[in-house]
């Protein structure tokens, strides 16, 4: 159980200090003390009051035995956890703001000694199936002797009570894996790659791992989430890997194409891909231009000249590069529902306007001449669009089209993207709608979709809500999943933020002109009495929102402050006083904050830190890497796990941390999902977020701070997509000069697809 680290002190050829760039840390630089021979010293680490992966950096509380008061050690330390018990090589140092610290040169965890810290070791949670009673009476029961009969006389655990086979089992097994992790983390370390990524290096590998890396690094940024291109670039320079080395050009081209994807394009002009490759690898661009052709023909990736269209856009006109799976989802996502659109639907014989006038009456209503219209388009037509901001009558105009295609026999399903949008599309229409994932049977083991061609849906129209959340991939399957016959309405707001994932289906279809659309102006009188809805549109049209009277009853609000210093003051109060002490709203279920970007003082990564504290200072806690959860907490899920059922945007609250089972467990609406402790960087805090991740939900009250520090991502479709979330109350706070930026930037990025180009064809 012993494993020698060695920490950022060191440099790559094993000698000297780390360069200045490192001084924004916390403690000051004493070289002199490194140069004296190191210190030894062993002890407990009591908690990890900081942790920075990408600066390499920790500051770790650490009890020693003869000492009254735990000690600070600062250095590399990165996966050490509260429990382990570490000898720490370095030297003492005193920093002008915090005092005196041990600065880490090296590292390795041992076995602790003493009884009193056996029993904190398989207590601290490091050894699944052992929480803080069990290893008590491990130690009771064994004494001195309790981690060798674990570690090679494993039988005799029986002798304990409560050691029955069942945990026997997992404490055999969970301890034999720690070794072979640990192996790994050394490993890694010695490569300079934070031990914390140990777990999911060895869980994807197994036994194999070390030699995986070792062949080729560059699968780590491919096959490991949370290990990106430049720490696999990093392991292999350091493995000897040249620079020039084509396999480096390879991963290079396919790191910069995923970025593109990240970015929401479908495609990079070729040119583009190769000028960003160049300066990621700083080498020339004959190699990159290699590596392009070789990963062609080896068909990781598709290039495509501009004459595979018959008739492509001015944009389109050059050279584009796709990832290999994207080139064929656009291409389906285009050729089926030209497919469907073809497709006779089933006949359907109706009297549209007396339909029309049975609807208005058996609803109570009256539609505008927008909405009849739509109506009589979804009688006609396979596939339709209906786009169109709040208040102008979307759901109403749904609701008068089931209820006729009901009527007539048709079955009906309803489907959209994210959970909270299903669940607020069947409180709506009064119906059941599932997730798109639930609605096509996505299979976790096979890591595809039961609903296919071969299994398609049962239905005769399929109405597909959110549609700008959809991307190319998922829009795919959907249009796989769908019989012939079936119609499809798509409904959606176009002038919303496209999807997180890679193209901007809704637009795209728009744009073609190969399918009918609706797009609903008229707001309607209730609906004019809501300045959030007033508002929004007044933005999504370039005008400056209105604002009420600070002590007006209203349902927007705008609340000037110029100093990044000054917001993040006015959120903590807001959130936390203001807002449920004059709306009676929950500060963490019914506030959310959506925030343009995530760093800086009033980004994501800061505010979710201070709104933590001010919102839940206390209370049991758990730290993995630079994050810290505690019970409690409100976090967000960042990637799509199939096998655990949530998705990315999916909001919870921590319900508990068990140690002895290594688990996180997270209640999504009444949904209890348990993480294991490898998992967590898939879920961060979620009391402030970006406005992306916030599309397709709606929350009670929306905050939105508003600075110049957000100036690259200040346009009106992400305002206005932030304004829109917000069901009865929205407070913008900040500047009046970032809001004015934000409502008069239309010019939004245009994301590199020709799915347009492709249903013109």
């Amino acid at each position: 159980m012993s494993a020698s680290r060695p920490s950022s002190g060191q440099a790559a050829d094993g000698g000297g200090l780390l360069p200045s760039t490192r001084e924004e840390n916390p403690g000051s630089r004493d070289a002199h003390a490194i140069e004296r021979p190191p210190i030894t010293l062993e002890g407990s680490v009591e908690r990890v009051t900081y942790a920075n992966e990408e600066a390499a950096w920790s500051v770790v509380r650490v009890v020693i035995p003869g000492r009254k008061e735990p000690i600070t050690a600062v250095g590399n330390l990165l996966g050490v956890q509260p429990g382990e018990f570490l000898r720490l090589a370095g030297q003492w140092v005193h920093d002008r703001k915090y005092g005196e610290q041990f600065r880490v040169i090296s590292f390795s965890t041992v076995k602790p000694a003493t009884l009193v810290g056996i029993e904190k070791y398989l207590g601290s949670g490091l050894v699944k199936g052992v929480g803080p009673a069990m290893a008590r009476r491990l130690v009771e029961h064994f004494g001195l002797e309790t981690l060798d009969i674990i570690d090679s006389k494993p039988e005799r655990l029986a002798e304990v009570k409560g050691f029955g086979e069942k945990r026997r089992k997992l404490l055999r097994e969970t301890w034999a894996e720690q070794r072979d992790i640990r192996q790994v983390m050394v490993f890694l370390q010695s490569h300079e790659v934070p031990a914390s990524f140990a777990v999911k290096v060895y869980k994807q590998y197994g036994a194999r791992a070390i030699d995986v890396v070792r062949d080729n690094p560059y699968r780590l940024a491919i096959d490991v989430y949370g290990i990106g291109f430049l720490t696999a670039d990093r392991i292999a320079r350091s493995l000897g890997v040249p620079s020039d080395s084509p396999k480096r050009a390879e991963a290079g081209v396919l790191h910069v194409l995923r970025e593109f994807s990240e970015d929401g394009h479908l495609y990079a002009p070729r040119d583009k891909l190769i000028a960003r490759t160049v300066e990621l690898l700083e080498v020339l661009p004959p190699l990159v231009e290699t590596a392009i052709t070789r990963l062609d023909a080896a068909e990781y990736i598709t290039v495509e000249g501009a004459s595979a269209l018959a008739h492509p856009r001015p944009e389109d006109a050059c050279e584009a590069v796709y990832l290999k799976a994207l080139h064929v989802s656009e291409i389906g996502v285009a050729n089926l529902l030209k497919a469907l659109c073809a497709w006779p639907a089933r006949p359907l014989e109706v009297d549209v306007e007396r339909a029309i006038t049975w609807a208005e009456g058996h609803q109570g209503l009256s539609l505008a001449p927008e909405q009849k219209e739509a109506v009589r388009q979804s009688v006609v037509s396979k596939v339709l669009v209906i786009t169109g901001g709040p208040g102008t009558g979307k759901t109403t105009l749904v609701n008068v089209i089931l209820s006729i295609l009901e009527k007539k026999g048709h079955r009906i399903l309803l489907s959209a993207p994210t959970g909270r949008a299903a669940k607020r599309l069947g409180e709506t229409t009064g119906r059941e709608a599932e997730t798109i994932h639930r609605l096509l049977e996505y299979n976790p083991r096979t890591h595809s979709f039961q609903r296919d061609r071969n299994n398609p849906l049962r239905a005769d129209v399929l109405v597909l809500d959110e549609v700008s959340m959809v991307d190319t991939v998922l829009m795919l399957n959907v249009l796989k999943a769908l019989p012939p016959h079936c119609q499809l309405l798509l409904v959606g707001d176009v002038d919303q933020l496209p999807s997180v994932g890679p193209g901007s289906v809704l637009q795209d279809i728009i744009t073609s002109g190969h399918v009918p659309v609706v797009r609903l102006k008229h707001i309607f009188r209730q609906a004019r009495s809501s300045l959030i809805i007033t508002n929004a549109h007044r933005i999504n049209q370039g005008e400056l929102p209105q604002v009420p009277p600070a002590d007006a009853l209203a349902d927007f609000y705008f609340i000037e402050k110029e100093k990044p210093e000054s917001i993040l003051a006015a959120l903590k109060t807001l959130v936390k006083e203001r807002i449920p002490r004059r709306f009676g709203l929950h500060p963490v279920d019914e506030v959310q904050v959506l925030v343009p970007m995530n760093r800086g003082l009033i980004g994501t990564a800061s505010l979710n830190a201070a709104l933590q504290e001010h919102l839940n200072p206390s209370g049991e806690e758990f730290t993995r890497g630079n994050r810290t959860f505690r019970a409690g907490d409100k976090v967000m899920q960042v990637r799509n796990n199939y096998e655990l059922g949530v998705f990315n945007g999916d909001i919870g609250r921590v319900e508990a941390i068990d140690r002895e089972e290594q688990e996180l467990v997270v209640r999504y609406e009444g949904r209890h999902v348990a993480y294991s402790w490898a998992d967590l960087d898939e879920l961060v805090l979620a009391y402030a977020t970006s406005v992306h991740k916030s599309q397709g939900s709606e929350y009670p009250c929306v905050v939105l701070p508003l600075h110049t520090q957000h100036f690259t991502l200040l346009q009106r479709n992400l305002l206005y997509t932030g304004v829109t979330r917000g069901r009865k109350l929205v407070v913008l706070v900040g500047s009046r000069k970032a809001l004015e930026i934000a409502v008069r930037n239309g010019d939004t990025q245009k994301r590199f697809t020709r799915l347009a180009s492709r249903l013109r064809d």
